[in-house]
């Protein structure tokens, strides 16, 4: 059996970590329980972590001693560990002040020596930290329950060669039963094998087991917008397809994510009429340094976070008007209840139902925060997700262990969910050299 020994962080990232130690002795310094405690009255998603984490321990605490150790669902074993003075003169001189993580470390360290080899890892999320533990001789390693390696994502997108008459009979009957291993809602190239530039494309159904043509664009686009690369073809299929309740988009900035779930929410509420409104929200993160607080009632304090919403909806509205439409600005869309733009912060305890929403900027949440956003929809709301993992402003997150990325591969296919990488830039040629090169 291993003795994992967990530092704060950890349980502040994700408070079910105790539980996701397999068979194993889950190990918690007492002052780990001490620093979760200044965090309890904390508004933000830590708070509410902290707040989770110890209303666990107290249940753990009425089944057994905690420092005898309590049994775990899993078959593991759960300890608190008691911190002594004595433990810190086993560190190295620059590690004996009385700071937090360096009793934490100090009782990893005891625990270390007083354990067979190889037995005791240290987890925690703090990198410094980790250095440190590893240069003392100890076992030190990041928290990999949730990490998603973004080059291993599911990109939501295949390829299949198959004789000539197949695809044939794809382009005649719209539809090509199969027997692969797709997922379902995935995007499937058709290539022919004895000419590869004889090529189809279409959504694999689970149900029918079948290769189905996708939802067809029309000629003057949608609201102005035409797909420009078969990632983006694979895109508004999913975008405008009622039976996908959750479609996330991936991609580098300028591929097109945003304005093509703006189009096709615009497209689907305004137009059609299959949702009552479109409700774009994004998590509010500044890039670079804050400049403090910002003046005026909610609405202007929202202006400059929101801005890239706003430009996205003008563009198309501009679109719009040259294809002989009339134009009308963003502020009508509102005005008329058409779309709603709003921060992240009050969704919690909400009920969304039969909307158009598109949560921008995923990428910033954490897999906790997109689990309350999804399971806000009411009946008949479909939810888009877009962001790109490579561009993260919340410290507390990174490329592996965003709630976008987690989403993506934990909800790969099923039914109602659908998923695609962009890859190619369509912003400008500047744009797609900066995001590639830069």
């Amino acid at each position: 059996m291993k003795n994992y020994v967990l530092d704060t962080n950890v349980l502040l990232h994700d408070p079910q970590a105790i539980l996701k130690f397999s068979d194993n002795t889950v190990i918690l310094p007492l002052t780990v329980i001490e620093e979760i405690d200044r965090f309890k009255k904390d508004q933000s998603e830590t708070g509410r972590n902290a707040r989770q984490i110890s209303r666990m321990i107290d249940v753990f605490r009425t089944q057994a001693k905690l420092v005898e150790g309590v049994p775990l669902e899993n078959g593991g074993l759960l300890k608190v560990a008691i911190y002594k003075e004595e433990f810190l003169l086993k560190l190295p001189p620059e590690l004996r002040s009385d700071q937090g993580d360096n009793r934490i470390l100090a009782v990893a360290r005891d625990l270390q020596e007083n354990s067979p080899e190889g037995t005791v890892f240290f987890v925690t999320k703090d990198i410094n930290l980790r250095i440190k533990a590893d240069t003392i001789g100890m076992h030190a390693e990041d928290y990999q329950n949730d990490k998603i390696p973004v080059e291993e994502l599911y990109t939501g997108t295949s390829e299949t060669y198959l004789p000539r008459d197949k695809v044939d009979q794809f382009f005649e009957q719209g539809s090509l039963p199969v027997d692969a291993d797709f997922f379902s809602n995935q995007g499937v190239t058709l290539i022919d094998e004895t000419n590869t530039s004889h090529t189809a494309i279409g959504r694999y159904d689970s149900l029918r087991q079948e290769i189905v043509a996708l939802i067809k664009t029309p000629k003057e686009g949608i609201w102005g917008i035409l797909p420009r690369n078969r990632e983006q073809q694979f895109a508004f299929d999913l975008l405008l397809n009622d039976d996908v309740q959750l479609v996330s988009l991936v991609g580098i900035a300028g591929t097109g994510k945003t304005l093509l779930a703006i189009a096709a929410g615009l497209l689907k509420t305004a137009d059609e009429s299959a949702y009552n409104r479109l409700l774009v929200s994004r998590p509010v993160f500044p890039m670079g340094r804050d400049i403090g607080f910002l003046p005026g009632d909610i609405e202007d304090k929202l202006s400059p976070w929101m801005q890239p919403i706003f430009d996205n909806v003008e563009l198309l509205l501009s679109s719009y008007d040259e294809v002989g439409k009339r134009k009308r600005g963003y502020r009508e869309l509102i005005d008329l209840g058409l779309m709603e733009i709003e921060p992240l912060t009050y969704i919690r305890g909400r009920s969304i139902p039969k909307q158009y929403m598109i949560v921008d900027e995923a990428q910033n949440l954490t897999p906790h925060e997109i689990k309350t956003i999804i399971t806000r929809a009411g009946e008949g709301t479909k939810i888009v997700l877009t962001g790109d993992p490579y561009q993260i402003d919340n410290p507390y997150v990174d490329s592996a262990s965003n709630g976008l990325s987690y989403s993506v591969e934990r909800l790969k296919g099923q039914d109602i969910a659908g998923h695609t990488t962009l890859t190619k830039g369509e912003r400008s040629p500047l744009a797609e050299l900066a995001a590639n090169l830069l």
